[in-house]
């Protein structure tokens, strides 16, 4: 007799639950596993115990890379770097 499982575990790397599926029950509810990475779940595939691969949601390079532009405008000085500062320096040391 062989059971099928889908089990919940927490990733390592977030507060996200992830779920744990039987290849055989992945293939008999494949869309409902795609709706679910879709809203971001990740997914991870079991075959006899043993974890063989992971379902994860597109990541938008973009988007992560605005938001990172916008996390550093909050702490960017921005100034004339081109104008003396009124210190005197060498350029050939």
């Amino acid at each position: 007799m062989y059971i099928e499982y889908v089990h919940i575990k927490f990733a390592p790397y977030a507060n996200t639950p992830m779920a744990k599926v039987n290849i055989t029950e992945l293939r008999q509810n494949l869309p409902t596993y795609i709706a679910s990475v879709a809203k971001g779940d990740e997914i991870e595939v079991v075959v006899r115990g043993k974890v063989i691969a992971r379902i994860v949601p597109e990541q938008d390079h973009a988007r992560e890379a605005r938001e990172r532009l916008r996390a550093l405008r909050r702490n960017a000085v921005i100034g004339d770097v081109l104008s003396p500062i009124g210190e005197a320096w060498d350029a050939e040391r």
